[in-house]
């Protein structure tokens, strides 16, 4: 259901949430080996997150990416929103143009309020809530 930048985007997010602060900057380059994608593509899609306020960045020779505590505060589904779009639950998952209540595909009553309940789940989900289930060991994220 989520696109592999999405997928990227987020687990380089927790990554940045259990690895930096404002003291402790992570480097592009070195997020590419714990979250399995090139370090190019996680360098674009981090500067992206930079641009809406999801992830902090200090520019120079001790620069690098973190999360500050307003970082922490942002929903899950910001990030989706940032790296997919935010009509990215509303398309059909058959991908035909006209596709609503109205006009539904063989899928859309199957999926409709799943996709809702989805999006509900990740607007009320911010990054803390997943750092400190990863930190309890109520959830794993191998990195």
């Amino acid at each position: 259901m989520l696109s592999k930048s999405s997928k990227y985007a987020i687990k380089g997010v927790l990554f940045l949430a259990l690895n930096s602060d404002e003291k402790k900057k992570v480097q592009a380059k070195d997020l590419s080996a714990p979250i399995n994608a090139p370090s190019s593509y996680i360098a674009k899609l981090l500067q992206e997150l930079v641009r809406h306020g999801i992830v902090s960045s200090l520019k120079g020779p001790k620069g690098g990416f973190y999360l500050n505590d307003d970082n922490r505060q942002v929903s899950v589904m910001r990030i989706v929103d940032v790296i997919d779009g935010h009509d990215k639950f509303s398309s059909c998952m058959l991908s035909l143009e006209e596709c609503d209540a109205e006009n539904p595909c063989p899928l859309h009553d199957l999926v409709s309020n799943g996709k809702s309940e989805v999006v509900k789940n990740l607007e009320n989900t911010t990054i803390e809530a997943l750092v400190s289930e990863i930190q309890l060991g109520k959830s794993v994220l191998p990195l």
